[in-house]
């Protein structure tokens, strides 16, 4: 194989003296002048660079689109505030008329992500959620608006539900109860508007996993990675015999990691349990009555007692 691909002499004349211009891309015979390849692509490195500066001013391409911006980040502005204040006075009046203008022709739905996509960035933020989740509530938010589900309820209700439909897409447990402290809008009315959206875009969410809560209660109450492990194993056994099927993931969490730190002599109490799970109390007692009965908790309990007494 030759430097100039798999050709090796020329079809027209037979001559070997072929050249390649990797600026037309084109391998061209210097006997003959025939042209034998004419679409040559060059894999070659495009340019070299030694700094940031030099870099930015060959790079033919931007940042990758995004749905966290109300533009997807393709749309360009009437020049930066900072730039316009080293034109002449005539200048900057006429740039500073066009940036208004190009803020009045935008659309009613830029203006609205616009707001959105803002409040939703700082309650994503506050709960520290990864940039994954940020995007697929920023793509969920922009459908619901494009097909005019906003239209008659708050800005701040969608957002909330669409982040918690991104979360639970993603597997990243966060309850009602954190998102409705975060953005300010009550439990229900997120847990309403959730479930609209998502069946009126027909997005199928999974029921969550309660085994999905255990770390961030475990380590909450800043119990041990062995009573994580029992906890988990306790919710796979539960999960076996049904008993997790239309009972709440964050009870049923909270409850199996209550039992497991019983087992372990890690005492919590059931009322500090129920605060980091952010259910009541009586909920916590409700499943740690059906966990005990049903997968025979109590003698594991109770060796844990009699080996103390020892």
């Amino acid at each position: 194989m030759s430097r100039t691909g798999f050709i090796k002499k020329c079809p027209e004349c037979g001559g070997i003296n072929l050249v390649h211009h990797k600026d037309t891309g084109e391998i061209i015979c210097k006997d003959c002048g025939f042209v034998l390849e004419d679409k040559m692509v060059d894999f070659s490195q495009e340019w070299r660079e030694f700094d940031s500066d030099s870099s930015e001013k060959r790079r033919r391409t931007g940042a990758p689109t995004t749905y966290t911006q109300y533009d997807q980040g393709l749309g360009t502005e009437v020049g930066q505030k900072a730039d316009l204040y080293k034109l002449s006075g005539k200048d900057r009046n006429k740039f500073f008329r066009l940036r208004k203008w190009q803020y009045r022709i935008s659309t009613a739905i830029e203006r609205n992500l616009k707001l959105a996509l803002a409040e939703l960035k700082r309650v994503s933020s506050y709960l520290k959620l990864p940039n994954s989740v940020e995007e697929e509530a920023a793509r969920i938010y922009t459908l619901a608006v494009q097909r005019g589900l906003v239209r008659g309820r708050s800005m701040e209700s969608v957002v909330a539900g669409s982040l918690y439909a991104a979360c639970r897409r993603h597997e990243v447990p966060r309850t009602l109860d954190e998102l409705s402290e975060a953005s300010g809008i009550e439990k229900k009315e997120i847990g309403r508007t959730y479930r609209f959206v998502t069946r009126e875009l027909g997005i199928n969410i999974l029921p969550s996993n309660p085994a999905d809560y255990i770390a961030r209660f475990a380590s909450s109450l800043k119990l041990s990675a062995e009573t994580q492990s029992k906890a988990v194993e306790i919710l796979e056994h539960a999960q076996r015999v049904e008993l997790t099927s239309g009972r709440g993931p964050t009870g049923i969490a909270a409850a199996a990691l209550y039992v497991a730190a019983l087992i372990f002599g890690e005492k919590r109490t059931q009322r500090e349990v129920a605060d980091v799970a952010g259910v009541t109390e009586v909920t916590i007692r409700n499943r740690y009555k059906e966990l005990l009965e049903r997968l025979d908790l109590e003698k594991d309990i109770k060796k844990i007692k009699k080996k103390k007494k020892l």
